[in-house]
């Protein structure tokens, strides 16, 4: 194999990146990123270097950042180094060290080329890690082939689904792979031919690593059973990208029928979810988008027979069955569902939301009683029930002579109650949630004013009766709710 036209093609196939772009190449000294680099020099590609020192293996580490300071002056071009505290990373974070120090390198390297997107500008400000040059546009690492199978058999034994099965693709936004149509005997063979220079790393002979211990011992197990096993594996990597696109192309059509998005929130009507066909893989591909694991896809589909109020969660999303629909929505935060409001002029904020607060003459009060309703993000048959208005449904117009200072404004409970207006009995707002039709979610989110125990605002839906303007009104409190 000539490596260099094969390294040249490969990067014009997948249209990796343009020729004179200055790329940034991730160099660790070892055999790999070596051969990259040599093979960008010879290609004639302008380039500067980054390498993370992880504080990991002591002297040795230190070894591999003075390597990579004498390869960098070797090709004349500029070196950012960096080093991590990855044991403390990862104990804060409570990740693995591989997990650490894969989230450092890669959030520095995207610092360093600027905003994570390809830009094509060589001549922007350069990183102060980086003087001396123009600002990257593209992450260069060096995984081969061979890290390309072990990523596809990890994934598969992982169940991460169709789309761990296509491995580490060529490029992924800023960040490029332009050896992945490389086996490691071909670096090394390319390295040894010209008499590079590199530097081994200890810890990849250690098996503590679940990747060096599938190189290590699993793979030249497969290969004594079945010769060529790796060679057809890589083939087979291109054969599942290519099924991919058909497998994305159907499951879109899929998710196109069954997604309704509102706001932060996913509807899925449930008798239409529980005919889709395959329902276990459909259903895995929409809940992995929020966090699910494949173990949960169970859990969901139990959800599609159970009563409103179940729900399932993952780390930063819950599915929760709600009547006809399942909802899929952020975790919500449980702390400062208490504000004391102490002035009837400014803005108070609370979790996401924003209230503004201002005092008006009595020449400013609409024509008519108003009237505030439920918004627009309710469920379509709760906003038909809601009475007419004339002020948007996240005003509330209030008789400023019967509010006295403190109020509170909270989340609401079980018990509480109102005089909604336009009538004389007071009601329940568990009640009135259920006579307008709201669901689990809108009610999860209701937040009251309450002054002296009494609930004069359902923030956004309704005002109580008895404070509501009337024409022997002299001042109006307006209070107007948004997202902060």
């Amino acid at each position: 194999m000539d490596l260099l036209q094969s390294f040249k093609d490969f990067i014009a196939a997948e249209d990796l990146f343009s020729p004179g772009e200055l790329l940034l190449l991730a160099v660790s000294g070892g055999l790999d990123s070596v051969a990259l680099c040599e093979l960008c020099h010879q290609a004639g590609f302008p380039f500067a270097m980054a390498h993370a020192h992880f504080g990991l293996r002591g002297e040795e580490s230190d070894r591999d950042e003075r390597f990579v300071r004498g390869l960098s002056a070797h090709y004349q071009v500029p070196l950012a180094t960096r080093r991590f505290d990855t044991p403390g990373y990862a104990e804060e974070r409570k990740v693995s060290i591989q997990v650490a120090a894969r989230e450092l390198r890669y959030a520095w390297f995207n610092e360093l080329i600027g905003s994570g997107a390809p830009h094509r500008d060589p001549s922007r400000t350069p990183h102060p890690d980086l003087p001396g040059s123009g600002r990257p546009s593209r992450i260069l690492t060096a995984h081969h082939l061979d890290d390309n199978i072990e990523t596809l058999l990890m994934n598969f034994f992982k169940g991460t689904g169709m789309a761990g099965l296509h491995g580490i693709l060529p490029r992924q936004g800023a960040l490029v792979r332009p050896l992945l149509f490389a086996r490691k005997e071909d670096l090394l063979r390319f390295a040894t031919d010209r008499r590079l220079d590199w530097v081994e790393d200890s810890s990849n002979r250690s098996d503590t690593y679940t990747r060096n211990y599938l190189r290590r011992q699993i793979i030249p197990a497969l290969e004594q059973a079945w010769p060529g096993a790796m060679n057809n594996l890589a083939a087979n990597i291109g054969r599942f990208r290519e099924a991919e696109s058909l497998y994305r192309q159907a499951l879109d059509r899929h998710k196109s029928k069954l997604l309704e998005i509102r706001g932060d929130e996913t509807w899925i009507p449930v008798l239409k979810f529980k005919q889709a066909v395959p329902l276990h893989t459909i259903c895995y591909e929409i809940i992995r988008e929020f966090g699910f694991s494949p173990r949960q896809v169970d859990d969901v589909l139990h959800l599609l027979d159970s009563g409103s109020g179940k729900r399932v969660h993952s780390p930063s999303h819950r599915i929760l069955r709600d009547r006809n629909w399942l909802i899929v929505s952020p975790n919500q935060a449980v702390a400062g569902n208490h504000v004391l409001i102490e002035s009837l002029s400014g803005t108070v904020h609370a979790a996401n939301m924003e209230l503004r607060f201002s005092l008006q003459p009595v020449s400013d009060r609409p024509a008519t009683p108003t009237t505030p309703a439920t918004p627009p993000s309710a469920s379509p048959s709760a906003q038909r029930a809601a009475p007419p208005h004339t002020t948007p449904p996240h005003t509330a117009l209030l008789d400023a002579s019967l509010i006295r200072i403190p109020l509170l404004l909270r989340k609401w409970r079980q018990g509480d109650y109102f005089y909604p207006l336009g009538m004389r009995k007071k009601k329940k707002l568990g009640r009135f949630f259920i006579d307008n039709k709201f669901s689990l979610v809108d009610k999860e989110k209701a937040w009251v004013i309450e002054m002296d125990k009494k609930v004069i605002w359902v923030v956004g839906h309704r005002i109580d009766d008895r404070f509501k303007v009337t024409p022997a009104t002299r001042q109006i409190l307006k209070i107007e709710s948004g997202v902060s």
